[in-house]
């Protein structure tokens, strides 16, 4: 038996290369959900004027999902399916669809039927019409984790400035929008905010929500300070990691200066009055040290980003090669 591979692509039977528009959606534990998912994707897409496909990413589930998805792929011809051999979150599914998929717009859509797929023409239309980038869904109806979603995309719209009001739904995008996200465990939730940094424009619309069909929800409360602590790391990236000596320069820098200036005034003191504190000197020599340790933190920082830089463009070939290959099996 070959050895299990990061992830495995098994291409339906009738491949298309014709394709405007590629669904991609993590699945984890969503047999009971796929059957019904595909037949109204099915129907969504027959009405609509553009080329779809679906490419499903099973993310490591324990129940018959693979085995549901592989009888699935013999009924539908545009769904193309992705297998990881273990659970490694929906940013890692969201890039490995991406490179399995040969659409220009991409489509992250969960599978568990809390959105309808007779909404992903709605959010690709403004893509596809060149009106904007980035469509998000908002919300409409009732939300199991309102009150935790409202304060999260209130801190985000706070920090980021963001001009939406829920950054954690169903999106469409252009396919080069994930050529500048980070590969970091949930990131995928600052896709917007990561997009409108960079320039794309972003806009948002009104999607039904609806109760699971099946199954039960992946995220509990635990996830809350997880999502804190990567907003910060975000915002920290979008500010600061492309060039941190701009913020560990400036307060070394600061505190240096502040050092130095207390040492002279001290000095002065103490030579034209004879007297002198110890906790003075201590502070200034602390002020100093730490000064010097920023400065050269942010130093030491600004080579990383120089090689993070040529690792990202190397990732972006070597991206750009994978999904060559797949999408021509």
């Amino acid at each position: 038996m070959a050895a299990p591979q990061a992830f495995t692509p098994t291409v339906s039977s009738r491949p298309s290369h014709d394709v405007d528009v590629s669904v991609l959606v993590p699945a984890k534990d969503e047999a009971e959900n796929l059957p019904l998912f595909m037949e109204q994707a099915a129907a969504a897409f027959a009405a609509s004027p553009y080329r779809y496909e679906v490419v499903v990413i099973d993310d490591g589930s324990t129940d018959r999902t693979w085995a549901v998805l592989q009888d699935l792929a013999q009924r539908y011809s545009f769904l193309r399916l992705a297998r990881h051999r273990a659970r490694r979150g929906i940013a890692d599914a969201l890039r490995t669809g991406y490179l399995a998929a040969r659409g220009d717009v991409l489509v992250f859509y969960p599978a568990d039927l809390q959105f309808k797929p007779e909404d992903i023409p709605r959010l690709v239309a403004p893509i596809m019409a060149d009106e904007s980038d980035m469509v998000t869904g908002f919300k409409e109806g009732k939300y199991e984790k309102a009150f935790v979603s409202g304060i999260y995309n209130l801190l985000s719209r706070t920090l980021f400035h963001v001009p939406v009001k829920d950054l954690n739904s169903v999106k469409a995008y252009r396919r080069e929008i994930m050529d500048g996200l980070p590969s970091r465990p949930d990131w995928h939730r600052y896709m917007i905010v990561i997009a409108a940094a960079q320039g794309f424009t972003v806009t948002e619309i009104p999607v039904p929500l609806y109760p699971r069909h099946a199954g039960k929800s992946k995220f509990g409360l635990s996830r809350i300070p997880v999502g804190v602590l990567d907003m910060l790391a975000v915002w920290f990236e979008l500010r600061f990691g492309q060039k941190p000596l701009l913020l560990f320069g400036m307060v070394g820098a600061g505190l240096f200066g502040i050092g130095a200036l207390a040492g002279l005034i001290a000095l002065g003191v103490y030579f034209g009055a004879g007297v002198g504190y110890r906790s003075v000197w201590t502070l200034i020599q602390t002020c100093l040290i730490l000064g010097s340790i920023f400065f050269a933190t942010g130093l030491l920082g600004e080579q990383i980003a120089g090689e993070r830089a040529q690792l990202r463009e190397l990732r972006r070939q070597l991206d750009e090669l994978g999904a060559d290959r797949i999408r021509d099996r």
